[in-house]
């Protein structure tokens, strides 16, 4: 219990790191420096980014520290509105954010268009050494996690200090080969930590997942001194986010974003969307293709001049997890920052499966969260007329139904964590048939995942009643949380993929989606 603590001392230290005098600029830490604020007309207080302060309508932009302070608006009448901007004296202006007196958590009542700043670098993070331990932290965090993630759905806080704590828990980097300093872990603990978290609050569930998996692309593809590097700064706490996806494209696959070479370094551009985890990170992994359409991947710096971070996700559900778009405009980095992602599905391995067994894992969570609220309100409804029963709980078909989702939940569990078997064994002997297979059985995993998420989180109302529509319950967020993410992969192309591979003998096709 004493390791499961150890990161949990860090949060606080962590969070007062961040906070600021409201009324003297001079008191914000070194850490701080290049974050400087500005108060438009009208407010009584500013604040760096992620501060938490007292009052509202705060603009934060970046300018050099010789320059402080702020014009007068131009464009507001020289009035202060809530998330509106006005003009920095600096360079432009990245955020708006009405800030909470009480969260932990940066609050944003809704998406801004206007680009979005970097964290600062991480403090050093626990390193987790063996399965039962992460499995331990996962279950603390998630207790911590569940406390607030109906207030920070509902007002759309972004869970700025959250994050923090998931990362510096050591969490984030648990897949790390033992042989680089990490955990190695199995794919049935990851699917398990995954599971917990996104029980508590699956935006936190699934904004780890593009990290986890740019992990395993390094390394299947990229040099050992890329490794070493890459595997040092995922050990030390700093969150891999992406800039892989695209909604203007012809599908999932095909990449509108150019990647050329340029002597030693590598020059990209495009547009992205679906960014999950960009927002929060301190590197933004980005995937581009060459002349050749061979897709490479690119680790950019957060703050690279070149690179927007655009928080514009006003999704209904998963609401927190920003995957909003990005913008590249001649970003540049060194060739040793990029590593050939291509060659990853080249030959037989297990990329596809643990995408999407984590993508699995946040479903699953949803149900397992939504199962819990179901058994508390069930507890408190009220009995039908024609029961004849004292008590809700009496019900004789709320009992059944409540018996139903058990074992579908419990079955869900079972293939979930069977998929993790067959990830790790298409990891140690990778093969055409291990590989197939692990997909396969992640495909069955991400089919009953979908399932349960959506009946739960819908007969969650059903069995706790017309008083379980109240607003300030919020709990219609397991419903859009599942209908949201169950969107992502389509699992009528699962069954498909099952049905080929047992009728036909045809192995599924090998890509991140599989």
């Amino acid at each position: 219990m004493f390791r499961a603590m150890v990161f949990l001392l860090i949060r606080q230290q962590r969070h007062d790191r961040w906070l600021a005098n409201p009324t003297a600029l001079s008191a914000m830490p070194a850490a701080h420096e290049p974050w400087n604020t500005c108060a438009c007309a009208g407010c009584a207080v500013s604040a760096p980014l992620f501060g938490q302060q007292q009052r509202s309508n705060i603009l934060l932009c970046r300018m050099p520290p010789v320059r402080r302070g702020c014009v007068q608006p131009t464009a507001f009448k020289g009035k202060c509105f809530p998330a509106r901007a006005v003009q920095c004296s600096g360079s432009s202006v990245l955020s708006v954010f009405n800030l909470s007196p009480t969260s932990r958590s940066l609050s944003m009542s809704f998406p801004s268009s206007f680009p979005a700043a970097a964290p600062p670098a991480p403090p050093a993070a626990h390193v987790i050494s063996s399965d039962a331990e992460a499995i331990e932290v996962a279950r603390v965090l998630a207790g911590r996690f569940a406390e607030d993630a109906s207030v920070r759905d509902r007002e759309r806080r972004l869970p700025v200090a959250e994050l923090d704590e998931f990362s510096a828990s050591g969490l984030w980097a648990i897949t790390v080969p033992k042989a680089y300093g990490g955990a190695g872990v199995s794919y049935v603990t990851v699917a398990e930590v995954i599971k917990l978290i996104s029980a508590a609050d699956p935006s936190l569930g699934q904004i780890p997942q593009n990290h986890l998996g740019v992990l395993d692309i390094l390394l299947q593809t990229g040099t050992e001194e890329q490794k070493r590097h890459y595997f040092g700064k995922a050990l030390a706490g700093y969150r891999f986010g992406n800039a892989f996806s695209e909604s203007k494209s012809k599908n999932a696959s095909a990449f509108q974003t150019r990647i050329r070479f340029d002597g030693e370094h590598a020059v990209l551009d495009g547009e992205k969307f679906y960014c999950t985890g960009a927002l929060f990170a301190h590197i933004v992994p980005v995937s581009g293709v060459n002349e050749q359409n061979q897709a490479f991947i690119a680790f950019v710096e957060r703050d690279n001049p070149g690179l927007t971070i655009i928080d514009n996700w006003d999704g209904f559900g998963q609401r927190t997890t920003a995957s909003g778009g990005a913008v590249l405009k001649a970003v540049r980095v060194p060739s040793s920052a990029v590593i050939p992602a291509h060659r990853a599905f080249d030959e037989p391995t297990a990329n596809g499966p643990i995408s999407q067994i984590i993508q699995a894992a946040v479903d699953t969570g949803i149900a397992h969260g939504a199962f819990e609220e179901t058994l508390k309100h069930a507890r408190l409804a009220r009995p039908w007329i024609d029961s004849k029963q004292d008590f809700g709980w009496q019900d004789p078909f709320s009992i059944a139904a409540i018996g139903d989702l058990q074992w579908r939940l419990h079955g869900t569990d079972a293939i979930l964590a069977k998929a993790g078997q067959a990830i790790d064994h298409a990891l140690a002997e990778p093969s055409e048939a291990s590989v197939a297979q692990a997909s396969v059985i992640v495909a069955q995993a991400k089919v009953l995942s979908a399932q349960i998420a959506l009946l739960a989180s819908s007969q969650l109302f059903e069995l706790a009643g017309t008083r379980s529509v109240v607003g300030k319950l919020n709990l219609d967020r397991y419903w859009r949380n599942a209908r949201t993410h169950t969107l992502h992969d389509p699992a009528r192309w699962k069954y498909h993929l099952i049905g080929n591979q047992v009728l036909n003998g045809i192995a599924p096709p090998r890509h991140a989606w599989n």
